[in-house]
């Protein structure tokens, strides 16, 4: 393969294989899932594609027989499709103990999917997310530490945060982190996600259930990616569609399920009725919401109201990226008070906080460190260092204990 991309999951996914009798690479369409196991397994399982409708029929119609043609080490790509063999899997798993790494499997549908995962290979296997690339991945560098390890002001950090224009910035924030439209950086993206949201609505949705009217679900995502990096109110959204409450909440499973949104959880600590308790909207990949607004432009994009959701988003992005493709749990969070006080991400690790502000802007000033400042005073004890994520070009302090930090470092 070589154009291949290396990807931040490569060791996790490398351990689980050692380490569990069955691995599943799970994630959004496109996301590289069949490439990073085919790349890293290739030479060693068989690869055999459960999308193909002959493949896929044999599987339902002989499971017995089709496992008997394809034995282990094996790849089944898609497994979704053929959820039937997870149970002749744990069987042939528990006659085999000891064995590792001889199914590989990959998954784009995560609700029916981790259903039969959980019911049949419940401790047998090992469940990774790979996401769209990161910014790391994206300039080769894709096993840098995160900069939540690094230290405020190193080398490291410094020299991540490079000159690079706020219309440059966005038009990467626009176009996404798909690999293929990485690896073709002069392809239209347009008819790309066109293209990609079809494909989703016509592969994906219509095989999970609850949905019934396609043209009322693709209304839906529109009017989602209008609410970007916003408080959800999901019966606001189901009057603007015209659907039942419970028709928009088992949509937004849907969307979640298949690594579309993430509904983002506040930060509670005890303080009870003085804080928000909605959850606010992102979406894992943004170029998704600005083309279903139809941002083209990154100019545009900068001086329009969806330029600072964006921002946001993509910020959120990149740290929910650094969490998964490392084979762990995002621990993110958000910090809002009914009088209106927020702190866009917190990320808790357990011993302490790190709060994260997001601002649309290449001149930071200390004023925008207020809610920093007022989230420090409440969790004294537990925050250390306060980011300022924005445009600037370099990383500095702005303020005591709040550190500017350029997008490029996230």
């Amino acid at each position: 393969m070589t154009n291949y991309i290396e990807r931040t999951l490569e060791p996790a996914l490398r351990q689980a294989a050692k380490d569990f009798p069955a691995v599943l690479v799970t994630g959004p369409r496109q996301s590289g899932k069949t490439t990073i196991l085919q790349h890293l397994f290739g030479a060693s399982h068989r690869f055999v594609p459960l999308d193909e409708p002959d493949l896929r029929a044999l599987a339902l119609a002989d499971t017995r027989l089709f496992l008997s043609q394809h034995p282990p080490p094996v790849i089944f790509d898609e497994i979704q499709y053929a959820p039937e063999l997870l149970h002749y899997i744990k069987r042939d798993i528990d006659a085999h103990r000891g064995l590792k790494g001889r199914y590989l499997l990959s998954g784009s549908q995560n609700l029916l999917l981790m259903q039969g995962i959980t019911e049949t290979l419940a401790g047998r296997i090992a469940v990774l997310t790979l996401l769209s690339l990161s910014q790391k991945e994206k300039k080769g560098d894709p096993h840098a530490r995160p900069f939540w390890e690094a230290d405020s002001g190193s080398a490291a950090m410094e020299s991540a945060g490079q000159k690079i224009a706020a219309e440059e910035i966005m038009a990467g924030i626009l176009r996404s982190g798909f690999p293929e439209l990485v690896a073709e950086p002069d392809r239209d993206p347009r008819p790309w996600f066109a293209a990609y949201v079809q494909t989703y609505l016509e592969r994906d949705v219509r095989n999970i259930r609850n949905v019934g009217s396609l043209a009322d679900f693709q209304r839906f995502l529109l009017a989602l990616a209008a609410r970007t990096a916003q408080l959800l109110n999901v019966s606001e959204i189901a009057r603007e569609i015209g659907i039942a409450v419970n028709t928009a909440k088992a949509w937004l499973s849907i969307l979640e399920a298949s690594f579309q949104i993430v509904l983002l959880k506040p930060y509670y600590a005890n303080l009870g009725k003085r804080l928000v308790k909605a959850p606010k909207l992102y979406f894992l990949e943004t170029g998704l919401p600005a083309y279903l607004t139809g941002l083209v432009e990154p100019k545009h994009a900068l001086l329009g109201p969806m330029g600072g959701p964006l921002f946001e988003n993509a910020v959120f992005a990149e740290l929910y990226r650094g969490f998964a493709h490392r084979g762990e749990v995002p621990r993110i969070f958000f910090w809002r008070t009914a009088a209106g006080q927020e702190v866009d991400f917190i990320l808790d690790f357990g011993a302490y906080l790190m709060p994260l502000e997001v601002k649309l802007t290449a001149t930071p000033a200390p004023a925008l460190t207020a809610n920093l400042q007022a989230l420090r005073a409440l969790f004294a004890k537990k925050v250390r260092l306060s980011y300022l994520v924005c445009l600037s070009s370099r990383v500095s302090q702005l303020a005591a204990d709040v550190i500017v930090a350029p997008f490029e470092t996230i």
